[in-house]
C-alpha cells in the first residue's frame, strides 16, 4: 500500500513499510543529478536515464519513459526544473540536429526542494546558491539558517525537509517565497521536542549542561 503525497511531487511517497516508492526514488535522483556539478550532457533526459541505469545495472531505455514523464509532467510544469540550453546532435533527423536536445537545471524552487533530500552532497553550496537568489522577505531566515548550518547541519536540513514535505502534503500552496512561519500552524512533534530541549538547555548551569551532553553522548 502506497502512502502518497497530495501533490504530483512524490519525493516523500512511501510504501506502508516506510520504504520510498520507485517514483519517489526516481524523482529524488533526477533532482540530485540536476543539482550536482555534472556536465550538460548528463542533464539531458537521455543523460539522466543513462546515469541512473548505470548505477542500478539496467538498460537506460527501460527507464527513459519514467524520466521523461517525471520531467515533462511534474518537475518542469511545477517550476522545479527548467531548460538550461540545448546540445547539438551529430546524427539523427536534420530538424532535431538543428534545434538540439535540451538539458536542464534546478530553479530556485528546485534548489529548495533539493535541500530537503538527504542523499544530496554539498548541500551547503546549494544553500548559498538558494539565498543568493533570496527576496527581502526571506532574508530573516537566511541569517539564522546560515549560522545554524555550521553548528547544527542535521537540524538545519531537517527544517528544509519538514518544510518541503508539508508542501507535498498540501499543508500550504506555494513553496516560494520561503517562509518558515508556514510551519507554525502545522503539528510537528519532532520540532516541538527540539525546541523544548533547546530552551531547557539554555536554562541549565554549566555543570548541568556538561552532564546533559554526556548523557546524550551515551544514547546517540
Amino acid at each position: 500500500m502506497k502512502i502518497k503525497s497530495n501533490t504530483k511531487l512524490a519525493i516523500f511517497d512511501t510504501f506502508k513499510g516506510g520504504n520510498l516508492t520507485g517514483e519517489a526514488n526516481r524523482q529524488r535522483t533526477i533532482i540530485t543529478i540536476l543539482g550536482s556539478k555534472v556536465n550538460a550532457a548528463e542533464k539531458t533526459r537521455t543523460g539522466i536515464s543513462r546515469k541512473i541505469a548505470k548505477k542500478h545495472g539496467i538498460a537506460w531505455k527501460n527507464i527513459y519513459s519514467g524520466i521523461f514523464r517525471d520531467l515533462d509532467e511534474i518537475l518542469l510544469p511545477m517550476g522545479i526544473a527548467e531548460e538550461n540550453g540545448r546540445l547539438p546532435l551529430k546524427r539523427g533527423p536534420k530538424a532535431l540536429q538543428e534545434i538540439g536536445i535540451p538539458f536542464y537545471h534546478l530553479t530556485k524552487k528546485g534548489i529548495l526542494v533539493a535541500l530537503s533530500i538527504s542523499e544530496i552532497k554539498d548541500r551547503e553550496i546549494l544553500l548559498d546558491e538558494f539565498f543568493s537568489k533570496s527576496e527581502s522577505a526571506e532574508k530573516e531566515f537566511e541569517n539564522i539558517l546560515s549560522k545554524l548550518i555550521k553548528t547544527s547541519p542535521n537540524f538545519t536540513y531537517s527544517i528544509f525537509q519538514k518544510y518541503v514535505k508539508a508542501f507535498c502534503d498540501n499543508k500550504f500552496e506555494e513553496l516560494l517565497p520561503f517562509d518558515l512561519s508556514k510551519l507554525r500552524d502545522i503539528s510537528n512533534e519532532s520540532l516541538a521536542i527540539q525546541k523544548e530541549i533547546l530552551l531547557a538547555f539554555l536554562k541549565l548551569s554549566k555543570p548541568e549542561k556538561d552532564d546533559a551532553i554526556r548523557f546524550l553522548d551515551k544514547i546517540t
